[in-house]
């Protein structure tokens, strides 16, 4: 049976992505990519927040010691709070103009994982990068196209990744001491008429939830098995991303997104481009913080 979608924030951003949970202050964040900005909500209070940038902006993660690590078009960056002043880390792109950092999420070293996309979509001219604690900057994978959702196992053994165009969620063994990954495999594969996957998330029981770009849905799966769990409609087309939080970590909140869309369709789903939040019958995966640079 599938879990009931309520609307949290109609707030119709152009392109919403990268939601991370802070656990330590329970405030969401998340961008809209397009709109070159990062919001915040506060499920308890209702306060929401919103940091205009000037270039497009691919995902953003708590930060060790306050504030915010993020990747922009132009690659990782510090963000202080409240001053919102930007300190460029390392951009490994700066030789490809034509590429932009999309989703990244940091593991639990710290260590903030994220990969990047042509502007035109030509196939293979992406990459995906490591940023380690103290600023150097590692390249993982490429020939990749779209780079998006990144989730680990509970034990933190294995990997999650999604390369959109590919239709797969790829497994790595990973080891966590090192950052390194290995043995390439497919997890998932994601049926036609499903859209593509987009951003995903993993819980405490070892399965992934997937969000689908042109699907209407999040799906959840057993990575183990490939066996699609749950697909839990959602009022919106394009649907970009996940992430657990809340008090209980059992609320899961969903980024989506409006562009490309025509009229009639916009009419037809007023609220997407809206953060919306499912209350799911487990606890998710905590959002882990980017390790600071003076660490």
């Amino acid at each position: 049976m599938s879990l009931e979608v309520e609307l949290i924030l109609d707030v119709k951003a152009e392109l919403g992505e990268g939601p991370s949970w802070d656990g330590d202050s329970n405030v969401l964040y998340w961008v809209d990519i397009l709109g070159k900005c990062i919001h915040t909500y506060e499920p308890t209070t209702g306060k929401t927040g919103m940091i205009q940038l000037h270039e497009h902006i691919g995902a953003v993660v708590p930060k060790k010691g306050g504030g915010f690590a993020a990747v922009l078009q132009s690659g990782f960056y510090e963000v202080d709070l409240p001053s919102e002043k930007l300190t460029a880390i390392a951009d490994p792109e700066e030789h490809l103009p034509n590429n932009r950092f999309n989703d990244g999420k940091c593991d639990p070293k710290g260590r903030f994982w994220a990969g990047t996309m042509p502007y035109d979509g030509e196939e293979g001219k992406g990459n995906f990068y490591v940023l380690e604690p103290n600023g150097h900057v590692k390249k993982v994978l490429d020939n990749i196209t779209c780079s998006n959702g990144i989730a680990w196992n509970p034990e933190n053994t294995t990997m999650y990744y999604i390369d959109t165009p590919t239709r797969q969620v790829a497994a790595f063994d990973y080891d966590l001491e090192t950052g390194e990954i290995s043995n390439r495999r497919v997890a998932v594969e994601i049926p036609q008429g499903m859209g593509v996957p987009d951003g995903m998330t993993s819980d405490v029981e070892g399965n992934i939830w997937v969000a689908h770009w042109g699907g209407y849905r999040v799906t959840k799966w057993n990575p183990n098995t490939g066996e699609m769990l749950d697909s839990i409609p959602i009022p919106a087309p394009q649907v970009t991303s996940c992430v657990f939080g809340g008090n209980n970590m059992d609320e899961l909140y969903i980024t989506t997104a409006r562009t490309g869309l025509d009229e009639e369709t916009l009419r037809e789903y007023p609220h997407t481009g809206g953060l919306f939040m499912i209350k799911t019958n487990t606890k998710g995966a905590p959002t882990f913080k980017f390790g600071n640079l003076r660490d």
